[in-house]
């Protein structure tokens, strides 16, 4: 866990995906659109993504990915991203966070 904390710390927006996962791309397009730009780590390509991914699920995700943490805060998956755009939050966050300015 103190690996994908340290990870997940590196930069404003941190995604955790798979090239075979549609909705990481989704989420990565959304946060995107906001004018962040997202640091992706695609757990199929990284040399110890089966340790992140376990880590992830540890950590209470309900899938390994996507996953996102915002300023150092792990936000969670898919549904909690989307959840926190429809409901008007996201752009807040993003903006707490120095992902983006206005």
């Amino acid at each position: 866990m103190d690996t994908v904390m340290k990870l997940g710390a590196e930069s404003p927006v941190v995604i955790f995906s798979k090239n075979t996962c549609c909705i990481s791309y989704s989420i990565e397009t959304l946060i995107r659109d906001f004018g962040a730009n997202p640091t992706i780590y695609k757990l199929d390509e990284l040399p110890n993504g089966n340790k992140i991914e376990r880590a992830l699920l540890q950590m209470g995700c309900k899938q390994s990915t996507p996953t996102t943490f915002i300023g150092k805060e792990l936000i969670g998956g898919s549904n909690e991203v989307i959840s926190l755009s429809i409901r008007g939050k996201l752009k807040e966050l993003l903006i707490k966070a120095n992902a983006i300015w206005i």
